[in-house]
């Protein structure tokens, strides 16, 4: 007779295959991803990176889930084993034997799969905090305490977290390991409600729930102990930090709840030789009748009965320590404030003293501007330029502030019959050069004078961009391959499209078949197994976006909004900027958290959307957009954070003093954290705790009209030469005006060159005069008749006008205020600079140029002096000046008569017969002088 397994035999033996396979379906497309993932990282040399952080991720995840599964598991258990001799209440209904066996393996598998779940969370919120135990793990000290408890700076934002978070953690899994075990012992009925509260659970049973209680109120006494370092965060006062209640009341409540909770552990101890749950109980009433009274109703008492009726003299010391720490933390104490006399002090000489400064104007709005080079230099529907940006070059000799664009090729912009796998993947790999121009300078018809354009890139700079592919952008958001047996599309030539081979080094080397198949299950995509176009020589590229990019290696760090392109050795490098950032800092005021204190500035950083309350500038990252090649350079050698990373990846970031000299002249202070540090310099620019609490000197960015509404005036990048500077350089400025009123009362300016890197000048105007601030100067704008007038004209007929940002022009000790005027036709999308408005005192003028309107107040440019002592000065000849206008004007009127602008063309043709009159008038003079 043969032996034949039962059926349950079997189904147990097939279980753990089950699970096994089960388990690896779930998980293979992680493990795959974790490959793909590893090679990408090898790609662009920061594998060791890659792999110190998945260790100590699935470190902490592994030990996380046994620390937790065993501590509830083991618990289970002991209910289990305690209960023994019990059966469900649940199988009470079943007498047959198999029947009770499948109830108690439910309830047991149940159990088992809650323990999984529980655990697998926990071992997910472990595995996500490897940042938060590598920072415990490498601090590194500020050097400076804080004032209650006189701990370092660094205990705070490297080593509390960590505290905190094991101490939640572990109390769930005591609360848990209770409520399973309590569920237990309900079920099989070991808790009998009929004996009366006190004797309602006794023995073996009684004795684990006590041990579990008083370890819960041990732990509970741990976190009311750590509680008193958070009140270095409190929110309810004055300010930000701790005040006088918080040190006075809540602080003590802590210490004394420290105590009563463990008392409470130590009552549920001695009750394990007890009979009766009396004692517990009574120290649990005791603990929440302590908890109300010091807890709540004696910092309510001493908030509303001590500290109000005199808050100003007990908050003092307290809003001086957040002060000093929201100083310290945003990096204002380094600002330097000087008087700034505005004393209106502009001549015709000063103006062409200070050329540079003058002949940099940014007379292009991004948005005008965007829109122009959309129309005039996207040449393909494909082809997209998604943001403006501005910067500086030594151009021909001369130190130029230019705005520039990439070209990218989002092939989301392909007409949707060419969206196939080939278009999006092979073919339409990148896209192709940039376009730049000076910010001051426009051609007759209005348009931006490229220094840069078309495709394949024309020049008039000596600026060589040698090789203009941008694989690598802000809108290049697909995976696409190279070095494939077909060619990429370059760019379009005429009739017909220019081919090209990839021949860098970017992208992950698909020169394996097991390479192609992990590629394959991880994308989704057979085609990778089954196409004919690939060749070990293929690539491929991800990660593309070069956000996304930086992000995959340096997480950790946040990074500025607006990356922007420069042209560095011939090849277009992406530059972005990487802070390092906490909301750790004691009394440090958080961004955004009171109303006054809330910019208007709308601004897409992450920096505006998290409650952070400590930054710096520490990191430079260059992208090249041809091979995706990453360099980080540590740049602010005093940041503690950096410093921290830098010990916990030793290899990934460069010392600053190894940046080319290249890279160094394209280096700009970030608008983002500018934007942050003034936004905070408008409260704490007030360092009389008085002051600053009757808020008496608190100011606001200014505010100008745009197309859509009223918006709040954004720092601006210029190039010109501070009172004690040597010679121009490159920075950005934002006036401030008082919160309740339009006049400026101040200027703040970071600087972007050399030594001058960082350094922030805060100019103050005298409080006993009015300096107009830029409301008020649009305000004088519209109310100049000439000037309505003629906008008025503009606006009815058929164009719409555009009043650009008013910019206010810091010169030697005076202010000029310049505003471009844009014109745009009602059915086109190519607004043109038509007008300049400049105000000076108590003058304002509109002219055609920049030029026009400086000349209209200050008189026309004096001559420069001849180059031969001996030599008598070369005459300007008026009437090639008149020829050269007479020739714009007609090209300007050609212009508008093939775009139909009959009003614009009307002009022109008006201004072409003024100038040939006052020609004719010039001719006889000049044959007869």
């Amino acid at each position: 007779m043969t032996y034949s397994p039962s059926k349950p035999l079997r189904a147990r033996r097939l279980l753990p295959w089950l699970v096994a396979v089960t388990l690896l379906l779930v998980f293979s497309g992680g493990l795959v991803h974790l490959i793909t993932e590893s090679w990408w990282f090898e790609s662009v040399g920061y594998q060791p990176v890659f792999w110190l952080r998945i260790r100590w991720q699935l470190g902490l995840g592994l030990v996380a889930f046994a620390l937790y599964s065993g501590g509830l598991w083991v618990n289970y258990q002991m209910a289990r084993r305690i209960t023994r001799d019990r059966t469900y209440r649940l199988s009470s209904r079943y007498t047959d034997p198999d029947q009770l066996q499948q109830v108690e393996r439910f309830i047991h598998w149940g159990a088992a799969g809650l323990v999984f779940l529980l655990s697998l969370g926990v071992a997910l919120r472990g595995a996500a905090a490897w940042q938060t135990v590598l920072q415990f793990l490498n601090p590194t000290e500020f050097g400076t305490p804080d004032p209650i408890f006189q701990r370092d700076i660094g205990f705070y934002v490297f080593r509390l977290p960590l505290w905190q978070g094991l101490q939640e953690n572990l109390l769930g899994l005591l609360i848990w390991a209770l409520l399973i075990a309590s569920t237990v012992y309900a079920l099989k009925g070991e808790v009998r409600p009929e004996r009366g509260w006190k004797y309602f659970l006794t023995g073996e049973a009684k004795a684990h729930l006590c041990l579990l209680l008083a370890a819960i109120a041990a732990v509970l006494a741990v976190g009311f102990w750590l509680d008193r370092f958070a009140l270095l965060y409190s929110d309810s006062g004055v300010i930000f930090g701790a005040g006088y209640t918080d040190v006075h009341a809540r602080l003590q409540a802590y210490w004394l709840m420290s105590f009563v909770t463990l008392a409470v552990a130590a009552l549920f101890l001695i009750a394990l030789g007890r009979s009766g749950f009396s004692l517990p109980i009574f120290g649990i009433v005791i603990y929440l009748g302590v908890l109300v009274l010091v807890n709540g109703l004696y910092p309510w008492f001493q908030q509303n009965f001590v500290v109000e009726p005199n808050e100003l003299t007990i908050e003092r010391p307290y809003i001086e320590h957040n002060i000093a720490f929201t100083r310290a933390a945003y990096n204002l104490t380094s600002v330097v404030s000087e008087p700034f006399p505005a004393d209106n002090s502009l001549d015709r000489t000063v103006i062409d003293a200070n050329e540079p400064t003058v002949g940099n104007i940014r007379l292009w709005d991004y948005a005008p501007l965007l829109s122009t080079y959309k129309q005039l230099q996207e040449i393909r529907l494909y082809y997209n330029f998604s943001d403006v940006d501005i910067d500086r070059y030594t151009l021909n000799g001369d130190y130029r502030q230019v705005t520039l664009s990439a070209r990218e090729l989002p092939v989301e912009q392909l007409p949707p019959e060419a969206q196939n796998w080939i278009n999006r993947q092979l073919k339409f790999t990148h896209g192709f050069g940039l376009v730049m121009s000076p910010v001051n300078q426009v051609t007759s018809n209005g348009l931006p004078d490229f220094f840069i354009r078309n495709v394949p890139p024309s020049s008039t700079v000596d600026l060589p961009l040698d090789q203009p592919r941008i694989y690598y952008g802000e809108s290049t958001g697909n995976y696409v391959f190279t070095g494939a047996n077909t060619d990429e599309f370059d760019y379009p030539e005429g009739d017909s499209n220019a081919a090209y081979r990839y021949t860098g080094v970017g992208g992950v080397p698909l020169n394996s078949w097991l390479r192609r198949l992990a590629y394959a299950f991880d994308l989704g995509n057979a085609r990778l197994i089954i196409s004919n176009y690939f060749s070990p020589d293929t690539r491929i590229h991800y990660h593309r976006l070069i956000a996304e990019r930086v992000r995959q290696v340096a997480p950790f760090l946040t990074y500025d909004s607006d990356p922007y392109p420069a042209v560095i050795d011939g090849r277009i490098k992406w530059i972005m900027d990487g802070y390092t950032s906490s909301d750790r800092y004691p009394y440090s005021e958080p961004l955004n958290r009171r109303t006054d204190m809330v910019s208007l500035v709308e601004n897409n950083s992450p920096l505006m959307r998290n409650g952070i309350n400590y930054i710096r500038d520490a990191v430079k990252v260059f992208i090249d957009a041809y091979d995706g090649s990453l360099e980080f350079y540590a740049r602010d050698a005093q940041d503690p954070l950096l410093a921290t990373y830098s010990r916990i990846f030793p290899n990934l970031f460069k010392p600053i003093d190894d940046l080319p000299t290249s890279y160094r002249g394209h280096l700009r202070y970030p608008q983002d954290i500018f934007t942050v540090q003034a936004q905070m310099y408008r409260a704490y620019h007030m360092e009389n705790p008085e002051v600053f609490y009757n808020r008496e000197d608190l100011w606001r960015f200014p505010e100008h009209g745009e197309e859509g509404g009223i918006t709040a005036m954004e720092p601006y990048y210029i190039i010109m030469k501070l009172p004690q500077l040597e010679r121009e350089e490159f920075m950005q400025i934002l006036p401030f005006t008082p919160a309740n009123r339009d006049n400026m009362i101040a200027w703040m300016a970071g600087g972007s060159d050399g030594d001058n890197y960082g350094r922030l000048l805060l100019y103050e105007f005298p409080k006993q005069e009015l300096v107009f601030g830029p409301t008020q100067v649009e305000a004088r704008i519209s109310q100049t008749p000439e000037i309505s007038e003629q906008l008025t004209l503009w606006s009815q007929q058929g164009s719409g006008v555009i009043r650009g940002t008013l910019l206010v022009i810091p010169v030697e000790q005076s202010l000029l205020y310049v505003q471009p005027i844009y014109l745009r036709a009602d059915q086109g999308e190519l607004p043109e600079l038509r007008r300049v408005i400049v105000a000076y005192d108590d003058r304002v003028v509109m002219g055609e140029t920049l030029g026009q309107s400086l000349e209209a107040i200050f008189g026309g440019a004096t001559a420069p002096p001849p180059a031969d002592p001996g030599a008598e000065p070369a005459q300007p000849s008026p009437v090639s000046d008149l020829v050269q206008s007479a020739l714009e004007s007609y090209q300007t009127g050609q212009q508008a008569l093939q775009q139909g602008d009959w009003q614009r063309y009307g002009e022109a043709q008006q201004e072409l017969e003024r100038l040939l009159q006052e020609l004719s008038q010039q001719n006889p003079q000049q044959q007869n002088p």
